[in-house]
């Protein structure tokens, strides 16, 4: 009997599927493997300017073990303005590929939404501020006594920098 168990290095990807997924499919009904290959199955075009948000499967009709059980879901994509066309053009399309991505006939339609599909960059610049009298009394007092210049004028630098950046809690 074969063990699953792989031991070395994994593929990060590995590991946050197997994390996401469940709540993926709990909140969107889909899993992290569509959203990481959404840009191969839409396209050059459509790839950065939509996204999957959701698998909206329609309530259970029938008995579990019946023909007729089975409805394919709706598939709701966030786009953004101008390409909201070329994504209705190309609907039919997308559907057999996210059909063959997951191997049967899982998504009937498309529902396009309109929406923010890059996120906005995260501002990672940090607020300077403006040194007071006392910091630089204090710099210089932690300094001053400091024989190497080179490493003086390093250190003072860098207490600078330091203390020139803004504080989280408003300061």
């Amino acid at each position: 009997m074969a063990s699953d168990r792989r031991f070395g290095a994994r593929p990060l990807a590995d590991i946050a599927s197997k994390v996401m997924d469940p709540v993926l499919r709990r909140k969107a009904g889909m899993t992290a493997d569509l959203l990481a290959a959404w840009p191969e199955i839409a396209g050059l075009r459509l790839g950065d300017a939509s996204r999957p948000i959701k698998l909206a499967w329609p309530p259970a009709r029938g008995n579990p073990g019946e023909e007729n059980a089975f409805e394919p879901a709706t598939l709701i994509v966030a786009c953004e303005g101008p390409a909201a066309l070329r994504l209705q053009h190309q609907a039919g399309e997308l559907v057999s590929r996210v059909n063959r991505f997951y191997g049967y006939a899982a998504v009937a339609r498309l529902k396009i939404v309109q929406g923010t599909v890059r996120e906005a960059p995260i501002n990672r610049r940090v607020s300077i501020r403006a040194l007071s009298a006392t910091d630089r009394e204090s710099i210089e007092a932690m300094t001053g006594h400091i024989e190497d210049e080179g490493l003086r004028e390093t250190l003072k630098a860098f207490a600078e920098a330091t203390l020139s950046r803004k504080r989280r809690d408003g300061d």
